[in-house]
């Protein structure tokens, strides 16, 4: 009984002495992360998901990644973590002129409707037009109850445009009746914008009961 005690006492060490390296690997990965082989740091970007505190760091260097694939990785690791620093790197994408790096942005805060619907209703109303477009086009596949919801009030407050009309589109997708009065709004308030009024016409036809 002894022996056998004895023998297997060992074992858990190898453990141990893991998770002890792994905790001191942080940061090594984190240097790697600035390797000039693009293969190192994507490897990087993949296993720094384990250490703490970690998403400023990625957010950091998604903003100064050139390879696509490494830039993949980062989202995917930043998407996994979710917490409020990630969401906001991934908003200030939003804003870039990198036109590839914000489209994957788009993409990966689609993935994360429970962190990205607290500050949903900021990004539509945002200052900047343009980042009102991208929280529409957020919410075309963000699986959250409040949908249609905000696209009610981005077309019932939202004065620009190409606001509205990217609103009024995603509406005619998952509208219901719930927003036939706010669609003939739209339709008198853009009364001289022939596509507004086209696609609100769309909307009202393929409104589903609710």
């Amino acid at each position: 009984e002894k022996m056998a005690l004895i023998k297997t006492s060992p074992t858990p060490e190898p453990v141990t002495e893991e998770v002890r390296r792994h905790s001191r690997d942080c940061a090594g990965l984190l240097a790697q992360l600035s390797d000039p082989d693009p293969t190192v740091r994507r490897w990087a970007a993949r296993d720094l998901a384990d250490c703490p505190d970690i998403s400023a760091a990625l957010v950091e260097r998604l903003y100064q990644e050139a390879d696509v694939s490494v830039r993949e990785v980062i989202l995917t690791t930043l998407t996994g973590l979710g917490d409020a620093i990630a969401v906001a790197g991934l908003v200030e994408c939003l804003r870039s002129e990198d036109v590839p790096l914000r489209n994957e942005a788009i993409e990966s805060m689609r993935q994360l409707p429970d962190a990205v619907a607290p500050i949903m209703r900021g990004l539509l109303v945002d200052a900047d037009p343009d980042v009102r477009i991208f929280a529409v086009n957020i919410l075309e596949s963000l699986c959250h109850p409040e949908v249609e919801t905000w696209l009610i009030e981005v077309i019932d407050r939202d004065p620009h445009v190409n606001v509205c009309a990217t609103a009024v589109d995603l509406l005619g997708e998952v509208g219901t009746v719930a927003a036939r009065e706010s669609l003939l709004r739209l339709k008198a308030r853009f009364a001289n914008e022939p596509y507004i009024r086209f696609a609100a016409d769309l909307a009202l036809e393929r409104l589903c009961e609710s």
